[in-house]
């Protein structure tokens, strides 16, 4: 189900752009018709039904929250016209952009959230190494997700970028920072980069300071939506027989300079705190 995973990573992470069945599958590297049936097979829908309802559920959630232009959310929702995308937009959930807008609330609608797959099996793990990491000040967008809901990630990604770019560094390392976990395996996770300081930022912007600490890191080579296999690799088999201990504060993914954000490709570092 390799690539029926990576054609959600991509939707989830390019949603707002002009997308194709071609051009998914391509990034997923299977013909279209494969796609199509490996991608019905697993989510039980088609692969434009199921973009056309992460689109609209993304943009119903942004007009409850007090969008104030329609069209704006429109065309980063893929429609290229108020008009197409409201009659989309009613035929989804029963209610025009500017209804829900008005509600300030998703409760009740028909929402197509990210479709979370069962997961890969344990992948070949590099020998992890020990870092010093300095103190690091990361900004972006946070979000709470529960275990259940982590598919949501590429497209918090999607929104930093989009909305926020130009309040961004332009030389940068993008972060994914998972902090402030509980007992039920939620948590908080900054989709961010790293910034000199927190002196004129965009008041929209999450921060985080990241403390200067010891880390275990791993390395996951490949496409970024089989990174569970890397962790579970990581965290599941090395660290218990390590010997090494972790402590109670935020952990990371360190996105290489390599990596392409169109593509998913490129290595990604996860970095775990150590206790001292």
């Amino acid at each position: 189900m390799a690539a029926a995973e990576k054609a959600l990573w991509f939707i989830e992470s390019h949603y707002s752009e002009e997308l194709s069945l071609g051009r998914i599958a391509e990034v997923a590297g299977v013909s279209p018709f494969h796609l199509a049936r490996l991608f019905q097979t697993m989510t039980g829908c088609s692969v434009v039904r199921y973009l056309r309802g992460r689109r609209l559920t993304e943009a119903a959630r942004r007009l409850a929250d007090g969008a104030p232009d329609i069209l704006e959310v429109a065309l980063t929702s893929g429609y290229g016209s108020h008009e197409a995308f409201t009659r989309a937009f009613g035929e989804q959930f029963g209610l025009s952009p500017a209804g829900v807008r008005e509600r300030g609330s998703v409760d009740g609608l028909a929402l197509v959230e990210p479709w979370r797959s069962a997961g890969g099996a344990v992948v070949a793990l590099d020998e992890p190494r020990l870092e010093h990491d300095d103190t690091r000040f990361i900004a972006g967008l946070g979000c709470r997700y529960t275990p259940d809901t982590t598919q949501g990630i590429p497209a918090q990604w999607q929104r930093l970028f989009l909305h926020h770019a130009a309040a961004l560094p332009k030389r940068r390392t993008a972060f994914g920072v998972f902090c402030n976990s509980d007992d039920e395996g939620n948590f908080e996770y900054l989709a961010g980069v790293d910034v000199p300081g927190f002196g004129g930022l965009d008041p929209a912007l999450g921060t985080l300071r990241l403390a200067a600490r010891e880390y275990v890191v791993a390395t996951h080579h490949g496409h970024v939506s089989a990174i569970r296999g890397t962790w579970q690799a990581f965290v599941g088999d090395w660290l218990p027989r390590s010997g090494l201990q972790v402590a109670d504060a935020p952990e990371f993914e360190k996105y290489s300079a390599d990596f392409d954000d169109a593509s998913g490709i490129g290595d990604v570092e996860i970095w775990l705190p150590l206790k001292a």
